[in-house]
């Protein structure tokens, strides 16, 4: 028995090697003189690798089932059967062995990796749902770089954390695993995370490195970067041509027929009457003049919200749906209605369809209101924006042509918008003796400078409550914690979960003042605290995102609550802690002006717009290349353009 065992040995030892020298025939000549007398678990194991090494798949997965069967633990046989499976072609097999697999090891990566894959051709997402997060167990690279496409398509996961905090120890160099790992971080306030990368990222700038920025999002560089000429550097815009393209002169050559009327496209996926930018934007769709325009909506908006639309859709225009569409027949679809301007709402920012923008498709091509600065690598003639957003000193870092409005870029809707009364304080468990700041941000604007300034006033002001929107516990949690680190105790935070608009708008009026968010500040966020009659301070930016308050306050004739900088932001909101009278009086001009200030005249705003259109079109019909202009203000208001401002 010991001669044989000898033998044994000796004959594996031989296979062995005959397998790591790749010579897999000769190590199965062999194995096939042992495994009859000895058929043991590494026998069968070796065997079965020399013959996936030989290419024969199907006797390997059975090498590998048979050997599963003579050990105690099975896994990695089961495993490397289910894999092989799948690898070739054998999905019902596949699908067998990887459930079998699962149901004995619960977590298993390589269960969840071979049912993922499973899930995704045969389109069974609940399926690929199911086992999705288990790959973020794995340490195996293939797992995880899978996952990516998965975990990607669900930003409220968080689990996206940890599989790019592994992706990024595997792949230290990769720009765009570094960026979406920071992009994650700011969704779920990682401020460990956000620390350590943006500290990272900036000592690379500082030293001329802007390899980092090549897998940087624009809109998420508006996160943390207020620098306009690092903004342009940002580079990952998805599947938008890498390269910048410049279909411009093609574009103006093209044959064109005007009409009397101008034809206004508009491309977005945002088109269903609850959504942020609907809010700002329907009414003044509404007031379009049917005599001179003609509108049409080029709609990729998923099924699912188009049938939440509350029935306002029916009153913008005429509405065309591409979200079936490539590219290619999207742009046909609007080069064979003649469309004159073509209007982009959505930018570098989810769903969006800019890639139309980058092929010839009507004389005049327009970027506005989705994204707050320039699109880079889009074809676009004209940004339209504001004095405020779009100084002088931003034209060196705009491909497009300024297209200024004359009080602010930003529509705002107040014929749908909801205006409840709001509700006594103890409602939301505020107090009634303290100074509440209210700052209802999407928590991905809580960016370390924005906490940093936050945390600047509620010391200055140390009975003072901020009033913070933040979903989700991990966090919360963190969040609290960058606060505790800069000095604030937990008895100064009141954190609220993100809720429908129409309570939202009645929670936020038990606020004192609005706190905006730097360098990324409140848009519709702003104008929805002004709305509901609570003042926003804010101070002057560097950038289009960090000046839209600016821009909204001076709109409804609040000039003086823009601050200058930092330092006299906070003495600003002390201030206006310190004032109660003055803030009253700020609070009774909102009421006062809500139905008469620019900011919220639709028909002036829509007037407006359209003039800007008719300027663009007379350039165009002339055969002038776009270039800067101003629109020119009409005559000032003299009576609300509302009953209820009484």
């Amino acid at each position: 028995m010991e001669r044989r065992n000898l033998q044994s040995t000796d004959s594996m030892a031989r296979a062995q090697a005959a397998f790591d020298n790749g010579q897999y025939s000769e190590a199965l000549e062999v194995l096939n003189g042992i495994i009859a007398t000895n058929p043991d678990g590494s026998v069968l194991h070796l065997m079965a690798r020399s013959l996936e090494g030989l290419g024969l798949i199907k006797e390997a997965i059975e090498a590998y089932l048979q050997a599963s069967q003579m050990v105690i633990d099975p896994r990695t046989f089961l495993a490397r059967a289910a894999r092989l499976s799948l690898n070739d072609g054998l999905d019902g097999q596949a699908m067998s062995l990887a459930l079998d697999l699962r149901q004995r090891y619960p977590k298993d990566p390589e269960a969840a990796f071979v049912l993922a894959k499973l899930g995704s051709a045969s389109g069974n997402r609940e399926l690929v749902k199911s086992v999705q997060n288990d790959l973020v167990d794995s340490d195996d690279p293939e797992h995880l770089l899978y996952a990516i496409g998965l975990l990607t398509q669900e930003w409220n996961n968080e689990r996206n954390i940890p599989l790019f905090s592994k992706l990024r120890a595997i792949f230290p160099e990769d720009p765009f695993i570094r960026m979406a790992l920071l992009g994650y971080a700011r969704e779920f306030c990682d401020y460990d995370i956000m620390r350590r990368e943006e500290v990272a990222v900036a000592d690379d700038i500082a030293r001329g490195d802007l390899s980092s920025l090549v897998g940087e999002s624009p809109h998420y560089s508006l996160m943390w970067c207020r620098d306009e000429s690092l903004n342009r550097l940002a580079a990952n815009t998805g599947p938008i041509t890498q390269a910048a393209p410049n279909s411009g002169p093609l574009r103006w050559a093209m044959p064109h027929q005007w009409q009397e009327k101008l034809r206004i496209g508009y491309v977005s996926s945002d088109l269903w009457d609850d959504h942020s930018t609907m809010r700002l934007f329907q009414s003044v769709l509404e007031r379009h003049d049917r005599d001179r325009f003609e509108t049409t909506l080029y709609c990729s908006t998923p099924d699912k919200y188009v049938a939440m639309d509350g029935g306002n859709r029916v009153k913008w225009g005429r509405i065309v749906r591409i979200g079936e569409m490539d590219d290619m027949a999207a742009a046909q679809a609007i080069r064979n209605d003649q469309i004159d301007i073509l209007v982009d709402l959505k930018g570098h920012t989810e769903n969006s369809r800019s890639g139309i923008m980058n092929l010839p498709v009507a004389p005049i091509h327009v970027q506005w209101l989705g994204f707050p600065g320039s699109c880079v690598n889009v074809d676009c003639d004209y940004v339209i924006g504001d004095r405020f957003v779009l100084p002088e000193s931003s034209k060196p870092h705009y491909h497009e042509k300024f297209c200024r409005l004359p009080e602010t870029y930003q529509p705002n809707d107040p014929v749908y918008r909801a205006l409840p009364p709001g509700q006594p304080r103890h409602v939301y468990g505020l107090p009634a003796d303290r100074f509440v700041f209210a700052a209802f941000h999407s928590q991905r604007k809580n960016s370390l400078e924005c906490l940093s300034i936050w945390a600047d006033v509620l010391r200055a002001n140390p009975q003072s409550l901020l009033w913070i929107m933040c979903n989700g516990g991990a966090s919360r949690k963190s969040t609290a914690e960058e606060f505790r680190r800069l000095g604030i105790k937990a008895g100064q935070l009141l954190f609220a979960a993100k809720t429908d608009y129409k309570p939202h708008i009645v929670r936020i009026q038990a606020a004192d003042l609005g706190l905006d968010s730097f360098p990324y500040n409140g848009h519709t966020t702003t104008s929805d605290m002004l709305w509901a009659g609570v003042p926003v301070a804010t101070f002057k930016g560097t950038n289009f995102a960090s000046r839209v308050s600016e821009s909204l306050l001076n709109a409804i004739g609040l000039p003086q609550l823009v601050a200058e900088d930092r330092e006299d932001y906070v003495r600003l909101c002390t201030q206006m802690v310190q004032n109660r009278e003055e803030l009253r009086a700020i609070r009774r001009h909102i009421a006062d002006h809500r139905f008469s200030a620019p900011l919220f005249d639709d028909e002036r705003f829509c007037r407006h717009l359209e003039s800007a259109f008719e300027m663009m079109a007379a350039r165009a019909k002339a055969g002038l290349a776009p270039d800067h202009f101003d629109v020119p203000a009409m005559a000032p208001r003299v009576t609300p353009f509302r009953a209820e401002a009484a």
